[in-house]
């Protein structure tokens, strides 16, 4: 028993429903298109699991966060496959994949062919016995990676309101859920080895601003040890979590958030490995010419830093989808998949947005006792990266056009000074892009001093006080506006 199909998508998430409205809008033909999904429902939004799905007021639920909804587009239904002859193979595990022959083999026995594969497998949620801790099948222990999680710790809070939650975990999974069980009245406890929040992309600083936040919603820090093992009552509930540092907490529920880790298996020793994911080249076309990686599972080059990533975040997955579409329907016409990384998140009343890279030397600014902070990283003497909290759209998308010009970077006390309108200053005005090679270009004023290096570097000289000058007199004539 078998189906064959000209495109089949292999897992359900985000990807798997950016990438099926792409094929629709280019003209694939009804009955051409397959998705394969453990999960027993249409793809969806994922962030939602972690932010409005938790709410105990109004919460988000299906069919409202169907993809493509988190950016802006259509939600696409159950119905809407059906009308566009997509078909949709849910609640089904591919247990082989054999890449050279081109089909999938079903847990059900049934075999899927194809002619072009795109890989949505996505990630897994580490486990806590991956770190030699049991209990994870205990009632009021939770992960939060898919519906059926989210589900069940709903079930659980809404069975121990008022009680004490444990997160295990500082990074995004770990603060969202933290900032969720606060708004369901929980006492809340986090726990992570490192020293600060968020510590794969927050500076210390940053860091501190947020953890000061929680601290004032009644949130407990605990840092630099790890959960050792549990205390269980009769029942197989956890009643407490015991740390390596001799820490006893109490626990009426335990969340974990400790990492993921790419669905890589169905394709080791068939398609190349990088980075803990599938390597792709520019148009997420792996090793196999027939094969595309998206999403969390997928290592690619990015453009902007001359190097291979893999990206864990909803934006990546979104694009990453979009442009393998184009590059199978077009390939000639398709470009290299040139991504700037970005990352955000939206927590209590927060909002911050996150571009580029967190390499090199931090540059802080905005008032850390206010509503709106700011950052920049400069790496080799060019900005590769930056934060914004508070900010408008506008002053979003100037972050981002300035961490995707990589502009030229000497003084790091004129850039503190400057701030946010060293960004803004970029945006108003025309800006050539640096070359991931780092050759030096034409940049912004206030902070540019190098020229293209086809110019003499005795201009360089004047050229930086052109351009101070310059900076002065946009940032002042800035502020007497807003005066």
């Amino acid at each position: 028993m078998g189906r064959a199909f000209v495109y089949v998508i292999l897992g359900g998430g985000v990807a798997a429903g950016y990438a099926a409205l792409e094929f629709t809008r280019k003209g694939v033909a009804p009955g051409e298109l397959c998705i394969i999904s453990e999960e027993p429902v249409a793809p969806y939004e994922r962030p939602a699991l972690s932010k409005g799905y938790l709410l105990p007021e109004a919460p988000a639920r299906l069919p409202s966060f169907h993809t493509c909804v988190g950016a802006n587009e259509e939600r696409l239904s159950p119905k809407w496959y059906k009308e566009h002859g997509i078909e949709l193979v849910l609640g089904t595990r591919v247990i082989s994949a054999d890449v050279r022959r081109k089909t999938l083999l079903t847990a059900a026995g049934e075999t899927i062919s194809f002619k072009f594969l795109i890989i949505a497998t996505g990630a897994r949620a580490l486990k806590l016995e991956e770190f030699g801790v049991t209990g994870s099948d205990a009632p009021n222990v939770c992960y939060l990676r898919n519906l059926a999680d989210a589900n069940r710790l709903v079930d659980v809070i809404g069975s121990r309101t008022g009680g004490n939650a444990v997160v295990i975990g500082g990074g995004y999974i770990g603060m969202e859920c933290a900032a969720s069980l606060v708004i369901n009245k929980m006492n809340v406890t986090m726990v992570f080895p490192e020293p600060h929040c968020m510590a794969r992309l927050f500076s210390p600083k940053i860091a501190g601003y947020y953890e000061e936040y929680y601290k004032s919603k009644g949130v407990q820090f605990v840092k630099g040890t790890v959960l050792s093992s549990f205390d269980f009552d009769s029942d197989g509930q956890v009643t407490s979590v015991n740390l390596r540092d001799g820490t006893q907490l109490p626990a009426d529920v335990v969340v974990v958030g400790i990492g993921i880790r790419p669905n890589t298996s169905l394709f080791e020793g068939q398609l190349t490995l990088d980075k803990g994911g599938i390597k792709t080249n520019g148009k997420m076309q792996t090793s196999n010419a027939s094969v595309y990686a998206v999403g969390d599972v997928a290592a690619f080059p990015v453009k902007l830093f001359g190097e291979t990533r893999r990206l864990e975040h909803v934006d990546s997955a979104r694009k990453s989808a979009i442009h393998a579409v184009a590059s199978i329907l077009d390939p000639q016409k398709a470009d290299e998949f040139d991504y700037l990384p970005f990352f955000y998140s939206r927590v209590f009343a927060f909002s911050w947005q996150f571009y580029g890279d967190n390499a090199g030397e931090v540059v802080h600014f905005g008032d850390f006792s206010g509503s709106r902070i700011g950052a920049y990283w400069v790496s080799k003497g060019h900005l590769v990266g930056s934060f914004l909290e508070g900010g408008t759209k506008e002053e979003y998308d100037a972050i981002a056009l300035a961490t995707k010009v990589k502009p030229a970077v000497e003084d790091l006390a004129k850039l503190e000074e400057l701030g946010l309108e060293f960004a803004l200053a970029i945006s108003e005005g025309p800006v050539e892009a640096s070359p991931p090679s780092g050759d030096n270009v034409e940049n912004p004023p206030g902070l540019a001093v190098e020229k293209p290096t086809v110019y003499p570097w005795h201009a360089a000289a004047g050229v930086a006080v052109a351009a101070s000058v310059a900076a002065f007199a946009y940032w002042y004539g800035r502020r007497r506006r807003r005066w």
